[in-house]
């Protein structure tokens, strides 16, 4: 069994090529996105169509509820069964995606943290009362770790001052000292680069998509069944919807929301994949076409 991951900023054309690739080249597909990891978030997530997911074999795809939590711990899990089923029925594996997170724990290895209290729970939680100022104390506490996060990301914010409270130690050494081997280290990356005016008329184009495709409906639906406190409600593509619906901005304007948002997720993206995965082997979908297929068939 050969493997190779698949990046690139969200709306690159990951997807289709990655099916186009496993049709020629006997391959199965796992997918690295986080979004797509709930089951009934279809439109939202921009999924594969059911032609793409009926032609090739995916994980990672509808494998929970939008209300229960998803961790790299568990795509850890879906990774080794992709892993092993491909082995058994003689197939390669392609890992595609724009959650470049899962991918470099697969090949930097993940860290084994400590159950966190309910007593550390609501202590971090009540840091994030202020968010500027929680991230402002987290960059005194933790410089090296505060400078890999957005001063907005309340999710990793909270998380690192879980870990603090817990231990006692910053983030940066429990990582450091807890830290499990990676599952695969030497895996050929390919990553889509694409001129930075067309990625945005392609978003642009994709949220359009998702309009014409009853994005509004769907998160209604997901509003009436979930309510909005679960992780997965708090995405691009779903906030938005959901301050249209409280009458706070225009259908219109939560469209050119959905793409200003998508285009600057895009771009932290790129930067992630850039610090992260200096040498995958970047170049235009055409190209890497060419190079993937050269892989496969060596």
């Amino acid at each position: 069994m050969k493997q190779i991951a698949l990046i690139g900023a969200t709306a690159s054309g990951k997807s289709a090529l990655a099916v186009e690739l496993a049709l020629r080249y006997n391959c199965q597909i796992l997918s690295l996105d986080s979004l797509s990891v709930y089951r009934e978030i279809d439109i939202a997530s921009a999924k594969p169509s059911k032609n793409e997911l009926s032609l090739v074999k995916h994980y990672g795809i509808d494998e929970i509820y939008p209300n229960e939590h998803f961790s790299a711990a568990l795509f850890f899990d879906i990774y080794k069964k992709a892993k092993y089923e491909c082995e058994q029925s003689d197939k390669n594996l392609i890992i595609v995606g724009g959650t470049g997170f899962y991918l470099y724990a697969l090949t930097n290895g993940l860290s084994n943290l400590p159950a966190i209290s309910n007593e550390a729970l609501k202590t971090a939680g009540d840091e994030l009362l202020d968010k500027k100022a929680a991230f402002d104390k987290l960059s005194l506490l933790d410089p090296e770790y505060a400078v890999k996060i957005a001063p907005n990301d309340s999710y990793r914010i909270q998380k690192a001052f879980e870990i603090y409270y817990q231990t006692g130690e910053i983030p940066t050494k429990v990582f450091k000292s807890t830290n499990k081997e990676p599952l695969c280290p030497s895996i050929p990356i390919f990553e889509i680069l694409f001129d930075r005016n067309e990625l945005r008329e392609k978003i642009k184009f994709r949220t359009q998509k998702m309009f014409a495709e009853g994005l509004v409906d769907e998160v209604k639906k997901l509003e009436n069944k979930y309510g909005r406190e679960p992780k997965s409600m708090k995405s691009i593509g779903i906030v938005e919807i959901l301050d249209f619906l409280d009458g706070k901005i225009t259908s219109k304007e939560s469209e050119e929301l959905i793409t200003i948002h998508t285009g600057q997720l895009a771009k932290r993206q790129e930067t992630f994949n850039r610090s992260k995965f200096a040498n995958a082997v970047k170049d235009a979908p055409e190209k890497l076409k060419i190079l993937i297929g050269d892989f496969f068939d060596a």
